[in-house]
């Protein structure tokens, strides 16, 4: 029987008073622990459910550094080779990179979470005795063919073979049960809400019958998808990639194509969940690489680019996402806290956490460990790293130290750095973004009323969806519509008044800020407006949530209209920042201003080979 949700589930979502852990260390605020670093045998945080990624407890240090709280640095209590600051794939990486050139090395890696693999996060949740796995943040190995040299061997080392999910993922799986997309239209702009089934798979004509644009925009969305018109005459092929690249979609969209206002609402949150800005600073060009769900209108006919992934399919998924390169990455490292051998049966190996910081072993993964302070020694032959754990402040010190956390907050934590250099970490400024995953009972609504995948105009949440069908090893997905799943819904918080960057950091506050029971009551009033048709009942139908928020999420994105024209690499701000410093190197994706694993494993071997 489904365990019903209770608000114990819910007790790591009450809102944290935001200005009290600016002000105090998280001591303060949260009292303190046992002193120590051993997790125990019963530390499982996959487990667990309400709000996770940023996790209270996990945040609060680094805000009250960067709002003027200091540590003192203490005794040297432990020394290592190198000291990795960032657990997540790029951490981790570099810790796969240094030991592969000497073995022998000591190595401390220390992360703020209370689970590695950074944005790659895995969430578990059982229902009727069985143990479903979902992504809580970093979904897929996004086109592998693109990867670097370097990526491929390192995912290659690891033991994944990409090729196996060609058979592991069943590509045909929601076609062969005529699965479409719908979308959800909003009261406000549209006069009802009303869930449209068949974008993309209907004829036009027959879809927009069912919506309820006004005639005049329906004609027009009709139009823009149908008609074989050119709207940039008289232009070459190069011209119109100039200007495309330099107008935003929704102005091709109005001022070319010339569609009603309600077409421009329709699609102005389309890409939240992938660009995480409206369409109004997505450059109209990126459009034609674009093509999931149906497509978006009005280019087909004007210019043509080849997608962005070309032939090569959006399948390389783990059920935990990219966790599994995390937990691969940890194998590697400390075998005995991962059991088995192989990709496959790491999916559903319990992984010991009481093993990733044991006294003697070569490598160590210290949770729960802010750093705060990183400096080099008196003579500058040492990195002397100041870290808060349980409220307490540690010092290490080690021969090199790799900075392979967030970009944006190396500069209060290495004080020394050059101004330069600090102006171009700061920078990057990460994505806020929230990844819900819901347990339901069973997927039957959405089998009974035909969709896979519903957008909301304008809603909280951008999205619902349905699960990669991917079985692995002894995994095996719910492909019968009466089994549990986990649904994929996406939050971007979204400012009509704001753009550029500062949209982001007016995000983060508002992440941080936004209780679980805001979350929740969104999940089920959006479930119940798209699926309520087919008998679904929030109410009755979720067996629980987590909410995976990352108020620091996607990497710092330089493809938008605000970005300006740099002469060379050199010049861009980022590639400033990632520079060396004395024995101090820096990694993360944020180093390669590119939210992917490829660019965290890419960025990680380049902050190795400085280190060498």
């Amino acid at each position: 029987m489904t365990r019903k949700i209770t608000r114990r589930d819910f007790l790591n979502g009450t809102q944290v008073a935001i200005g009290a852990s600016l002000l105090s260390p998280w001591a303060e605020t949260f009292g303190t622990d046992a002193p120590g670093f051993d997790l125990g045998p019963d530390y499982y945080p996959p487990s667990k459910t309400g709000l996770r990624g940023s996790h209270h407890g996990s945040w609060e240090t680094m805000h009250a550094r960067v709002a003027g709280a200091t540590w003192p640095s203490r005794a040297i209590e432990e020394e290592y080779d190198l000291v990795i600051v960032g657990g997540g794939i790029s951490g981790l990486s570099a810790a796969h990179f240094y030991r592969r050139e000497k073995p022998s090395a000591r190595i401390l890696i220390l992360d703020n979470h209370d689970d590695f693999g950074g944005h790659a996060k895995r969430n578990e949740f059982t229902v009727d005795g069985r143990n479903h796995i979902a992504y809580g943040g970093t979904e897929t190995i996004d086109t592998p063919s693109g990867y670097t040299s370097v990526s491929k061997a390192l995912l290659k080392d690891i033991g994944i073979d990409l090729q196996r999910f060609y058979e592991y993922f069943d590509q045909g799986l929601y076609d062969k049960m005529d699965l479409s997309y719908a979308i959800a239209f909003d009261k406000e702009t549209y006069g009802e809400r009303k869930l449209v089934t068949g974008y993309g798979s209907r004829p036009w004509q027959e879809f927009v019958a069912d919506t309820p644009l006004s005639e005049t925009a329906k004609a027009d969305l009709v139009r823009a998808f149908t008609e074989e018109r050119d709207y940039l005459p008289g232009m070459s092929r190069d011209e119109k990639i100039a200007l495309l690249s330099k107008i935003s979609y929704r102005s091709y969209l109005k001022d070319y194509v010339k569609v009603d206002e309600q077409v421009l609402e329709m699609y102005q949150r389309w890409g939240m969940s992938y660009w995480c800005v409206g369409m109004d600073e997505v450059p109209a060009i990126y459009i034609l690489g674009y093509t999931d769900g149906g497509g978006m209108p009005g280019l087909q006919h004007t210019v043509q680019l080849e997608g962005g992934r070309g032939d090569e399919p959006y399948i390389f998924h783990f059920p935990d996402g990219n966790a599994s390169v995390a937990r691969l990455l940890v194998r590697s490292l400390i075998p005995d806290a991962l059991p088995g051998s192989t990709m496959e049966d790491s999916v559903t190996a319990r992984l010991d956490y009481s093993k990733l910081d044991q006294q003697g072993e070569a490598v160590r993964i210290r949770l729960n460990s802010t750093v705060v302070n990183v400096t080099h020694s008196d003579n500058s032959k040492a990195v002397d790293i100041t870290y808060v754990h349980s409220g307490g402040s540690h010092t290490v010190r080690a021969r090199k130290c790799i900075m392979a956390c967030y970009n944006s907050a190396i500069p209060y934590i290495c004080p020394d750095l050059p101004e330069e250099q600090r102006a171009g970490l700061a920078y990057n400024v990460k994505v806020p973004l929230t990844y819900t995953k819901v347990m339901v009972p069973n997927w039957r609504a959405f089998a009974d009323l035909g969709v896979r995948f519903v957008f909301y105009t304008n809603d909280f949440y951008k999205q619902v969806e349905l699960d990669y069908p991917v079985s692995i090893g002894d995994y095996q997905f719910g492909a019968d519509p009466d089994q549990p799943m986990a649904l994929h819904m996406c939050h971007v918080p979204y400012f009509d008044d704001i753009q550029g960057p500062e949209q982001w950091r007016a995000g983060r506050r508002k992440l941080l800020e936004t209780p679980f029971s805001t979350y929740e009551h969104h999940v089920r009033d959006q479930l119940d407006q798209a699926l309520s048709g087919a008998g679904f009942d929030a109410e009755r139908d979720i067996s629980a949530i987590t909410v995976n928020r990352w108020a620091h999420g996607y990497s710092y994105s330089p493809a938008l209209l605000w970005e300006p024209d740099y002469e060379s690499d050199a010049d861009k701000p980022w590639v400033i920042g990632r520079q060396a410093f004395g024995r101090i190197s820096i990694a993360n994706s944020d180093a390669g201003a590119a939210a992917n694993t490829n660019a965290a494993i890419t960025q990680a071997f380049r902050a190795v080979q400085e280190t060498l």
